[in-house]
């Protein structure tokens, strides 16, 4: 029997088991045309790579005909960093027009309007940019910090407010603590600063400013803590070690202090309260002439700051360079005329220059500015009773008294012996008798640096209990190194009571500068 041909399992009925064909790898799809580059731009743009991320914007914008929104936004950004304010705008509001649902776009357009000093467009554009995205803390933000300059400070806290309910940022705390400073209320500042530490308690900004407001009102213990966790955190923050050092230097520590100043002339060897305060550290140390060299440093640093002329005037009052004296402080004057003391120190060149009738002008516009400090009163009546007018120097004493009793009845402050050595002879030169007010000399005081001319009376907060224990906490806190812009003044009297040189008496205090970010 022959056997099968192989072409007969071929024709069987059942289908032919086979593999299935593989499909074609396809290709990897192109992104559309207007979205290519975007990827290298973002990519040289977060290098800062700006030359490159330029060329690739051209190409791309090139292709696109100008129609590609990611391109002209990060050209935008550039040109706004390298300073072109208006090109940038101008590019911000293209973008807005090629999507105009984008909220990010009117916000930039609103930021450059900021930075043009146009802060009611960019309230306008903020407020359409709101209405796209109301949850945006950004916006809120900017709209008090753009109230605040058109000084709607009531608009801009409760901008800011709203910023906080959304999202808490230690920016919008700084700016509501500022706005607050700027009207005035210092214990709203205060308790805006204390949330701000409590939700940031390692920003060394928020503690330093928070320490300097303490540190205004007298609350010395306070201001300590602050600083010295400021300087934990950021040993090198010139602000907090400046800041100690002054306080250094308002309790008589001028070597402690300067050697704080050492470590910010390395970080910092430009800043103008930094060389006022080192020169008044001279000056307490009775080196006049290297005050004299750091304070007109500082004055060329910082030519229309009026602390730096004043205390300029002071030291050349104190070398008897009188005329010298006189011009920086008619400079002072100029830049802040509604400060007493300034007039009493000018009348006081004046009066050695043999100027008395200025000198007797002077005295009355220190009289009618400053309505707390004795010594103008007690300076007048001098110069009174040297040119024969009792009366007028009996009138003038008895003003000075008014303001000793009520500065005795509200603080605990020490009087310098100076000063009461030349009220008591002066009284008695007008035979005031029985009605003095000091029937003894004071033997202690802690310093002649002490705020014997101070025009506000301390704080109910009580000071640390000496200088020595004042050091040894400074020490602990600018050792780990952080400080504020302090700049210190002082005032002085010189005059002659029958016939006796009277020598000066000298009062420090300080002048807290805090500076923070505005807009983000």
């Amino acid at each position: 029997m022959a056997e099968p041909r192989l072409g007969a399992e071929l024709a069987s009925p059942f289908p032919i088991a086979t593999e299935p064909q593989k499909p074609r790898p396809r290709k990897v799809p192109e992104l559309p045309i207007l979205e290519r580059r975007n990827w290298l731009i973002h990519l040289h743009y977060i290098r800062k790579d700006y030359d490159a991320c330029k060329i690739a914007i051209k190409e791309q914008l090139h292709e696109t005909q100008g129609m590609c929104e990611y391109a002209v936004y990060v050209q935008a950004l550039i040109l706004r960093l390298e300073g072109k304010i208006q090109e940038s705008l101008e590019l911000f509001q293209t973008c807005s027009i090629l999507n105009p649902q984008s909220a990010d776009n009117l916000k930039q357009v609103a930021r450059s309007l900021f930075l043009l000093g146009k802060h009611k467009a960019a309230i306008e554009v903020y407020n359409e940019a709101a209405k796209l995205n109301q949850k945006d803390w950004e916006i809120c933000h900017n709209l008090g910090v753009c109230y605040m300059y058109l000084k709607h400070f009531n608009k801009a806290k409760d901008q800011l407010n709203d910023a906080l309910q959304l999202n808490k940022h230690d920016l919008t705390y700084m700016m509501l603590g500022k706005i607050h400073l700027l009207q005035g209320e210092t214990d709203k500042a205060i308790e805006v600063y204390k949330k701000a530490v409590e939700f940031s308690p390692e920003n060394t900004e928020l503690l330093t400013t928070l320490g300097l407001l303490y540190l205004q009102l007298g609350v010395y213990q306070k201001a300590f803590e602050h600083l010295g966790n400021a300087l934990t955190y950021d040993p090198t923050n010139y602000k907090a070690i400046l800041a100690a050092g002054s306080m250094m230097q308002t309790h008589g520590d001028f070597d402690v202090a300067l050697t704080k100043y050492r470590v910010v002339a390395y970080t910092m060897p430009e800043s103008p309260p930094l060389w006022n305060n080192i020169g008044m550290c001279f000056f307490g140390k009775k080196k006049y002439v290297a005050a004299i060299s750091c304070l007109k440093r500082a004055n060329y640093l910082a030519p229309f700051d009026w602390k730096i002329l004043y205390n300029l005037g002071l030291v050349h009052l104190t070398m008897q360079q009188y005329a010298s004296a006189f011009h920086f402080l008619s400079a002072a004057v100029n830049f802040q005329p509604r400060m007493g003391e300034l007039y009493m120190l000018l009348a006081v060149a004046l009066t050695n220059l043999e100027d008395v009738e200025n000198a007797k002008r002077s005295y009355e516009q220190a009289v009618a500015l400053d309505q707390c400090n004795p010594l103008v009163n007690l300076n007048y009546a001098v110069l009174l009773y040297n040119q024969g007018d009792k009366k007028g120097a009996l009138c003038q004493y008895h003003e000075m008294e008014k303001k000793v009793n009520a500065l005795k009845e509200n603080s605990a402050l020490d009087f310098d012996p100076e000063m009461v050595d030349v009220a008591q002879k002066v009284g008695a030169a007008l035979q005031v008798g029985e009605s003095l007010v000091w029937t003894k000399p004071i033997k202690d005081s802690k310093s002649k640096q002490r705020a014997a001319t101070s025009s506000k009376p301390s704080s109910t907060q009580q000071p640390l209990g000496s200088n020595q224990a004042l050091g040894q906490a400074m020490s602990s806190a600018a050792g780990y190194g952080k400080t504020m812009q302090l700049s210190t003044a002082s005032g002085l009297q010189s005059r002659s009571v029958a016939g006796m040189h009277v020598p000066s008496v000298i009062s420090i205090h300080c002048v807290e500068a805090s500076a923070s970010k505005e807009f983000i």
